[in-house]
């Protein structure tokens, strides 16, 4: 493994996700790069808030309290900063306790070729380009916003996932977008015992799995969820594909194209990871989203 981190599951968080730097962004907009900089600096000592992804990243580092022998989870902050402008992350980091110690900062270029480099499983970050850029590297990668009632469930981890296109490749959903519902069910019907092939985001859920067999299955404090616009008969073909990979999802809901966005408050999701914009307008109502560019729905 290229980031030498062995079975650890590597995500990384770009600063703008991890933390709310909108006050020195608009700074930066306002008066260009030397006024961000100067405002930075006089503030480094001056904690910055959370961002949307701190709440989840608070709750993963929570994880290795629960694995102190070996500690599991690796969280990397890459960041357009630079190393000066950045040292007020790091002292925030610092000032919540975050067990976070590997950084890029990259003076304003995109920082997403380093989550290769690091070996990540996911890659979250607002800005939209770095996320492209990171899914074609096949980095599961994927744009991050607040929900607007954020979710309250200190005990677990929870994430959700749609199928076609994040999960499972977009084969299936081309048929669908070119020939119609018809065509899509009828198709998916006959190919229902062939394995559909793997999006972005299944080395991230097979990951993810083996830190849930780090647990008994009594205590384990993740869990995950495929929320699909599919129904029956198209089910069939998901369950047989999750069960050829050896991965098993706690909670599968075939919503057959209603509104996603209740039944993800009802399973109080950290985050839900969708392709189309439909469904993450609906999920933002009440959980936090990551859209992923992928697929051709995005084309």
């Amino acid at each position: 493994m290229a980031g030498n981190f062995g079975t650890k599951l590597v995500i990384a968080i770009s600063s703008r996700a991890l933390f709310n730097l909108d006050a020195s962004h608009k700074v930066y907009m306002d008066q260009g790069l030397e006024a961000y900089s100067q405002y930075q600096i006089a503030h480094e000592d001056e904690p910055l808030t959370p961002g949307d992804a701190f709440p989840m990243v608070k709750k993963l580092l929570r994880l290795n309290e629960s694995l102190p022998e070996e500690p599991r989870v690796e969280i990397i902050l890459l960041s357009r900063n630079s190393a000066d402008t950045g040292l007020r992350v790091f002292n925030s980091i610092e000032h919540y306790g975050l067990s976070i110690t590997r950084a890029a900062f990259c003076s304003g270029q995109s920082p997403y070729r380093y989550a290769s480099a690091y070996s990540c499983h996911l890659f979250l970050s607002t800005e939209p380009e770095d996320v492209r850029h990171a899914l074609t590297q096949g980095i599961a990668a994927a744009t991050l916003m607040a929900p607007k009632t954020p979710t309250d469930n200190e005990n677990e981890l929870r994430f959700a996932f749609d199928g076609d296109a994040v999960v499972f490749s977009d084969e299936a959903e081309q048929i669908f977008k070119r020939q119609g519902l018809s065509a899509f069910a009828e198709s998916e019907k006959a190919s229902a015992h062939k394995p559909l092939m793997g999006g972005p985001f299944k080395p991230f859920l097979s990951a993810l799995q083996g830190l849930q067999a780090e647990f008994s299955e009594a205590e384990c404090p993740i869990r995950t969820a495929l929320v699909t616009a599919r129904s029956a008969p198209a089910h069939e073909r998901v369950i047989r594909t999750l069960r050829a990979w050896n991965i098993r999802i706690d909670e599968s809901l075939f919503l057959g194209g209603l509104p996603k966005g209740e039944f993800l408050k009802a399973y109080g999701a950290d985050v839900f990871f969708d392709d189309q914009r439909i469904h993450i307008d609906s999920a933002s109502e009440h959980v936090a989203t990551g859209h992923v560019p992928h697929g051709i729905a995005n084309e």
